[in-house]
């Protein structure tokens, strides 16, 4: 990774966080930057301090920079901008929110700049570091978009992002786990993802116990689920490790879920629920049938005791057919027992 200056992580999110960015365009030189709310673990407070402390330090050298023109925000064709390789959103059921963002840019003008990078396979391309919905916006609107164009690596990139994210309320958790994973499939270090995320360990570890448990054509078929938390996610990672011969069920649940215009949290709730009734069949015990296949009840049987449950009338029936021959049943075992 590069230790350039202009070519550091720490520069480049002093470049995209969107707070700094309004605060390079004033003229108060006592400006500072606020550190990300929220729970940072102690395996990361050295690497979160320090980022914090060089984006203040280089407030006035990115100031100038942008007054030279050297960061100059540009306007770009949107339709030549193309996503992140790192996307960070899953698809967002409610298109309303986006709706009222879209008109606030028609209506008063993209505000901040965007952030882009050349697009490491096509010269005349960019690829968007941090921004999207600007540039949907845009694209939507039919404008440029204005942007400021960096040099990053694919790293630098993610971790960056990933810092950005530290600031944004609206991802919910599960977006927030595979952003960790779309980093640790890069390769990232798990301290610079404690960074980036502002999480500490035990809190990547819950993330990838779901993320490697849950298959992920199936998170992405329940999608951002915003009112499901960490607890539940955690709910459906042990009951899919419970159940794993259950996922070609479950796809058809979510299939039907998608059919029926279910939102992102029923969707999940359609799957947890699924998981859940099919337990409570299994804790039930096996199925005794009668010789036609006549359903009687279950049985259920453990180390100390054995249970049998009756479904139908027919089974009440057998309930008193087995208590009349328990007597003779334990005669016949005490006689096998002692001729052995």
């Amino acid at each position: 990774m590069s230790k350039s200056s202009n070519k550091s992580i720490v520069a480049n999110f002093g470049l995209l966080s969107a707070e700094l960015e309004n605060k390079l365009s004033t003229d108060t030189p006592s400006a500072t930057v606020t550190p990300p709310s929220g729970r940072v673990g102690a395996g990361v407070v050295g690497a979160a301090h320090r980022a914090i402390d060089d984006i203040k330090s280089e407030r006035d050298r990115l100031k100038a920079l942008v007054e030279a023109g050297g960061g100059a925000i540009r306007e770009l064709d949107p339709s030549k901008i193309d996503p992140s390789p790192y996307p960070d959103r899953l698809p967002d059921d409610d298109g309303s929110r986006f709706e009222v963002f879209r008109n606030s840019v028609k209506a008063e003008g993209q505000k901040v700049p965007i952030q882009v990078r050349k697009s490491p396979s096509s010269p005349d391309r960019w690829q968007v570091v941090y921004g999207h919905r600007r540039l949907q916006a845009a694209k939507d609107l039919g404008i440029p978009v204005k942007a400021i164009e960096v040099e990053i690596s694919d790293l630098d990139l993610v971790i960056a992002q990933g810092i950005e994210n530290a600031n944004r309320q609206d991802l919910s958790w599960i977006e927030r786990a595979l952003f960790a994973r779309r980093m640790d499939e890069a390769g990232i270090k798990a301290r610079d993802i404690y960074a980036a995320l502002s999480i500490d360990g035990a809190e990547l570890a819950r993330m990838r116990t779901v993320y490697r448990t849950v298959p992920s054509d199936m998170i992405e078929a329940i999608g951002r689920a915003p009112k499901v938390g960490r607890l539940r996610w955690a709910d459906l990672a042990k009951a899919v490790s419970d159940n794993p011969n259950e996922m070609d069920r479950l796809r058809a649940v979510l299939s039907s879920a998608a059919e029926k215009r279910f939102g992102s949290d029923q969707r999940f709730l359609a799957v947890l629920n699924g998981l859940k009734s099919k337990n409570a069949v299994k804790n039930k015990g096996n199925a005794i049938t009668g010789v036609t296949g006549e359903a009687l009840g279950r049985f259920t049987i453990s180390s100390k005791d054995i249970r049998i449950l009756a479904e139908t009338p027919d089974g009440a029936e057998f309930l008193k057919f087995v208590e009349r021959e328990l007597p003779a049943l334990a005669e016949r075992f005490s006689r096998e027992r002692s001729e052995h």
